[in-house]
Formats: structure tokens, sequence, C-alpha cells
């Protein structure tokens, strides 16, 4: 059985200089934020600043093309911004970085580091194929909202990450439903790395390298393979 990632024409059309690395993952080794994943986080924002050296997220060059997509189809980037800049944010803030699991804290650590988008999906969740699409605006988007389970649906137009059971994460990186996320008990996933135009792909590949090294790290014994970069992708699902 195979999971396919599928970047739509529509997509690739809005955005020509978009890269994605996908890793896949069995046999992971959840659990809660621990110190050695809160020392990544810490670690993560320290390089952070170095890399921007007093500039803000959204003056660097890769965030600044992640602002002209969101404008592109139509989000307000400086209300709805990028997983990266978001985080980043929060990472330059005397809030600091929120502690999630720890699955979830080794790909924030690598996003904030390398000022990248990445996401994580629990492969057990998700149904059929992974499609990066621009919604026609009737699809199911199945959120939290005051505690209460809320279906919403995507602006027509709006770049969403989707699989056969609805919307896995709207406005492309910048909110995942809760139906798909990593959580304590997960023990296979999907992390994606995303990256436009200026960013170097090499860079992207690295980030991804450092990344295969934490989860191998943090869960012994699990099968992490990180795949090319690329439009689509057929992953090898058990």
């Amino acid at each position: 059985m195979t999971l396919t990632l599928t970047v739509a024409d529509e997509v690739r059309a809005l955005a020509p200089g978009f890269t994605h690395v996908a890793i896949e993952a069995h046999g992971l080794v959840g659990g809660p934020s621990t110190e050695g994943s809160s020392a990544l986080l810490d670690d993560a924002a320290r390089r952070l600043a170095a890399r921007l050296d007093g500039r803000a997220p959204h003056e660097d060059p890769h965030m600044a093309a992640w602002r002209e997509v969101y404008s592109a189809f139509g989000s307000k980037p400086s209300r709805t911004r990028n997983s990266a800049e978001a985080l980043a944010r929060r990472a330059l803030s005397e809030a600091g970085l929120p502690r999630i699991n720890l699955l979830v804290d080794l790909y924030n650590a690598v996003s904030v580091a390398h000022l990248i988008p990445v996401g994580g999906e629990d492969l057990d969740r998700v149904e059929g194929g992974m499609r990066l699409i621009r919604a026609a605006g009737d699809e199911d988007f199945v959120t939290v909202a005051g505690g209460e389970r809320t279906v919403e649906h995507p602006d027509a137009g709006e770049v969403v990450w989707c699989d056969d059971a609805g919307v896995t994460c709207r406005r492309w990186n910048w909110r995942q439903g809760p139906r798909t996320r990593l959580t304590e008990e997960t023990t296979s996933g999907i992390f994606l790395l995303e990256s436009l135009a200026p960013m170097p792909v090499t860079e992207v590949v690295a980030a991804a390298a450092e990344l295969v090294d934490l989860l191998e790290k943090y869960s012994p014994g699990a099968q992490v393979t990180a795949h090319e970069p690329g439009p689509v992708n057929a992953l090898p699902r058990a």
C-alpha cells in the first residue's frame, strides 16, 4: 500500500518555486515533551535569532515569498501567517516556543532553526492520498472551537492540504486540523518540509536530514526515510 502526495497543477502555477521534502517514519516513540526536546526548542530560537540578525521574521526573503503566495490566493499574510513565521514570532517573544509533545517539538525545532514550514501528520489517521489543492470552498475542515467540534469550510481558491476525508490543513500550512495531528500515541508519521524560491533546495534537504537524525535519536529502531524533493511522492505505507 502506498501513500501518495500530490501537488495540483493549479498550486504549481500559483507558486512555481515550491518544493517539499517528505519524511516517512514508522516505529516512532511518542510521549510528552522532554527536557531534551525542550532544549532543542531553546537552541532553535537561538539559531533563529542569529539567522535573522535583528530583522523581523517577515523580512527574511523566504518568509517574504510565503507572504506573496498567501496574498496571491486571497489570504492576508499579516493575519494568517505561514507556520514558520508564526513559530518564529513566538520564538523571539517573551513567551517563547510552546511545548506540545515530543514529536511536534522535534519538527518545530527544525522549522524554527531553518525558517521552513514543517508539518506532521499521523499516518494511521490519514485516509487515502494527501493532496495540495486550491479549494472549491465546500470541503470540510473539522476543528475544535470553544471546546466543541465544529466544521469549517476553506475559502474558494484557498490552498489546502486534504485527504479523502476532508481538509487536513488550511491556508497551505497555517492551521492543522486535530484529526491527523501527531499525538503522544503516534507511532507512524509523515513530515512535510515546504519551501519557496529563493530558498535553495539544498537547504530544505539539509533541514530534512536534521529532522531524520532527531527522529532516529528519539525513536531508536524507527524506520525513517527522507524522500527526494519534488512535486509528487509515492510513499510505502504499512
